[in-house]
């Protein structure tokens, strides 16, 4: 990854533990339903649909949860940092350094779906000057690129 300064990845409880002290720093209350659509949303390998774990939740759960509460909470953890959105598929993904704010790039596979986010802070601030100078506020950069992952390139 290419980073402007060293991030603290998470994994696991560690992850958990992250998510849920930026979640309090930010006002928000770490609650059981958000910490189990966390936890869902962690453990993807690639992007996930709030369908895709609104089923898983209520699984474990043992009664249906709505998609549509899901999308609420997915919502707030993008918003608070917890999570990235991939827009081209309505995915997310768990972010490991919830503490750090970057705008998003996303090398996706069109072969297996996978998501890499990248970090490159010089990238995002040439396009967030691009579209201030072009008169746009408030600019928040989400870059996807496409392409073949290294593991469906070898296959």
């Amino acid at each position: 990854m290419v980073h402007s300064h060293k991030h603290d990845e998470h994994a696991g409880d560690a992850l958990t533990d992250a998510a849920k002290q930026q979640l309090s720093l930010s006002g928000e209350q770490w609650t059981q339903m958000r910490e189990d659509i966390f936890t869902v949303l962690a453990d993807f390998k690639k992007p996930a649909s709030a369908y895709d774990i609104a089923d898983i939740v209520s699984q474990k759960r043992g009664k249906r949860v709505a998609p549509n509460s899901v999308y609420r909470i997915l919502d707030l953890f993008v918003d608070t940092n917890l999570a990235r959105k991939v827009e081209s598929s309505n995915g997310y993904l768990a972010n490991s350094h919830p503490a750090c704010m970057h705008d998003c790039i996303f090398l996706i596979c069109d072969n297996c779906g996978c998501a890499v986010h990248l970090d490159d802070d010089a990238l995002t601030k040439n396009v967030r000057s691009a579209a201030e100078n072009a008169g746009f506020a408030n600019v928040r950069p989400v870059i996807e690129v496409r392409g073949i992952c290294s593991d469906c390139d070898k296959n």
